[in-house]
């Protein structure tokens, strides 16, 4: 080790290993916090997921961080999007959004699920907007005399 990273690494700072530990409790609170809105037990979810009692068990308590595949059997068990998991456990990084997109997937009494039909009905609002939009800044045809 050099000096200057075992001196960061006495400081306990924050370096790619605390990082990716940080990752792996804040995907297990998450997926803590989608089943208990989806009030499936522990048990259930991970029938549903096909994914032992034990393993899900430390994935929440940060012990463990998932694959991507156990997060894709996850948010099937979930019903929710597994990009919502991929971007909580730093596979994907958050789709750029705006004040309404960031609103939206911050509000916490609404379900992973609620949220994406949501965001799909707003993009779709905004695709119409520009189609029209476009279609009326395009020049009118000359009449033929």
């Amino acid at each position: 080790m050099t000096e200057t990273s075992a001196a960061e690494h006495e400081e306990g700072g924050s370096g790619p290993i605390d990082k990716v530990a940080d990752l792996g409790r804040d995907i297990g609170v998450y997926i803590r916090q989608q089943r208990n809105n989806a009030k499936i037990s522990l048990r259930q979810l991970s029938k549903l997921a096909g994914v032992s009692n034990p393993y899900l068990s430390q994935i929440e308590r940060g012990v463990r961080k998932p694959s991507a595949e156990i997060l894709q059997q996850i948010a099937k068990g979930l019903r929710i999007s597994a990009e919502a998991l991929y971007v909580q456990a730093g596979i994907l990084d958050l789709p750029k959004g705006g004040p309404v997109v960031d609103a939206v997937r911050a509000d916490t009494e609404l379900s992973e699920r609620q949220k994406q039909v949501l965001l799909d009905v707003y993009e779709s609002f905004r695709r119409e907007n520009r189609a029209a939009s476009s279609e009326s800044s395009e020049p009118e045809p000359e009449a033929k005399e």
